[in-house]
Parts: structure tokens; sequence; C-alpha cells
């Protein structure tokens, strides 16, 4: 069976096998090296079916993290939909980033003695959060901060409160339905903003085989790309508590001109660039 579901998906995957292997091992409830033990086992006629079901979803063009139901990101297995973008591995590095940045921050606080009431020690804001992958990594790995997450779609929240109740973070995250941000976030500036929002060109996503098959509210940035991106820019200053961060995702091409819009808002902030693995400019970094 997984080398007639291989043959069936070379012509449109670049890993049939691999594939293959994936959606046998989801469907058996069993890893991936369990089954290369375990290639003489006999399938029921209820897994032939369901190998079956998916293997036409994967022929129909249904992306595999959603026949899947779940997706791995940052060493954390999450619910995925057709409502949320699918976890890229380029966003790691905003998270990894994020993570050094609040741990320098409260090894800093913890030296100078300046600790709060609460036990919660730093407010991190997470824009446009999708999945909430980025708000429940964060969450996940320093229990001392709590999160706002927005997101202008109610169906991609739900998939975010869902993900943030299996890993126990649920309590220290606020999902809000919002276009960027309310207005009234802005009285309580907060110490971290991250955000990966819709980056892509509209004329740019049209001609990508993308298009269609992830939400396109999770991916299109307007004419140049930069339409959200620019919003939340603009109104950084009010949301950014002073010596805080702002680490946001951006397309390869669009370094320069987020740069130019960061330092026309932010006159006395240190501003940077980041590349990903492959030497792209991905991530846009303010130091206030």
């Amino acid at each position: 069976m997984l080398e007639q579901a291989a043959r069936r998906l070379r012509q449109i995957s670049d890993t049939p096998e691999l594939d293959a292997q994936v959606v046998l091992a989801k469907l058996l409830g069993k890893s991936r090296s369990w089954l290369a033990a375990h290639l003489d086992s006999h399938l029921d006629s209820q897994t032939l079916a369901s190998l079956e079901s998916a293997l036409q979803r994967l022929e129909a063009g249904e992306p595999l993290p959603y026949v899947l139901g779940s997706w791995e990101f940052y060493r954390l297995v999450f619910e995925v939909t057709p409502d949320v973008l699918i976890p890229r591995p380029e966003t790691e590095l905003l998270v990894e980033r994020a993570i050094a940045w609040l741990r320098q921050r409260l090894e800093r606080l913890e030296k100078n003695k300046e600790h709060l009431v609460s036990r919660f020690s730093l407010r991190v804001l997470d824009v446009g959060t999708g999945s909430g992958c980025i708000a429940i990594a964060l969450a996940v790995n320093l229990p001392q901060i709590t999160v706002v997450a927005t997101d202008i779609s109610a169906p991609a929240l739900a998939v975010a409160q869902r993900n943030a109740e299996r890993f126990k973070v649920a309590d220290r995250i606020t999902f809000l339905e919002a276009d960027l941000a309310p207005e009234y976030l802005e009285m309580s500036p907060f110490d971290l903003i991250v955000a990966n929002l819709p980056y892509i060109p509209t004329q740019r996503l049209h001609q990508l085989p993308i298009y269609g098959r992830e939400p396109t509210l999770a991916l299109d940035g307007g004419e140049d790309g930069l339409t959200l991106i620019r919003r939340l820019l603009q109104r950084s200053p009010r949301l950014l508590s002073p010596g805080g961060r702002m680490i946001l995702e951006i397309d390869a091409s669009q370094g320069l001109a987020a740069l130019s819009i960061a330092y026309d808002v932010f006159e006395q902030a240190e501003i940077h660039l980041y590349q990903d693995l492959a030497g792209h400019d991905r991530l846009l970094e303010i130091q206030r």
C-alpha cells in the first residue's frame, strides 16, 4: 500500500514516499519508524478506506497538512485547518529570536530585581496569530510571559484557542478578534510585538500554486505586499513600550522598503534586517 500510495503521489509531490509514510502513520496512530519495522502488517478495511480518502484529497490539490489535520512547528504539533495558514519553517526564525530577546530581558529584570506584582513579567502582542503557532510556542517556552493574540478571522481564532488548550497555555493567552489590534491595547503597551502578517503582493499571489489552497486572507499583502505591515508599523509606537522590541516577518523582496517605513516611523530606534538560512531577508527588527 505504501508503494501504491507513493506511485499515485509522484505526479503532485516532490517527496511521494515520505508523504505516503506520513499519511499512513497518522491513520494508524504510529510513527514512521514503526511503519518501517512492520511492513508485513495487514491493514483493515477502515484504514484502507481512510487512506483512499486521504489520497483522493491530495490528488485534488489539498495541502498535506490539511489532510493530516496537524503540522509540526518549533517542535510542537499544531492543529491546522483550511481556516489557517500552514506554519512554515521560516517563521521559526522569528520565534527563536523572540525567545532569545525575552530571556535576556527576563534575566535583566531578575538581575536588577525589578519584580512586578504579578508573577508574569513581560507582555507580548502577536498580531495575525492564525493557528496560534507563534504565540503558543513563545508561551510554552517562557512561562513568565502573557500574550495577547489577535486575528481578523474568527474561525482562525477558534483553531488557535484549541491549540492553546492542547498545550495548556490558554490561561496565559488572550485571543481577540480584531483588525490588527484594538485601540484600547494602546493604553498598556507591550514589551514585545511579533507578527507574521500577509505579505505576498496580490498580483504575484494569484500566480502561485498556493493561491486558492490556503486562506487568501492570510496571504494577500495588497498591491506591494506591505499594506498590513505598513499599517502595523504606523501604529506600533503607541503599542510598543519604551525599550521594547518588534519583530516582523517579511517577504525576501521587501527588506529595503520595510526598512524605509520603519525609519520613517521610529526616529530613535535600532532597526535591523535579518536573513533566513537561505540568505534572504526575512525579519525586520526594531529595538525601541
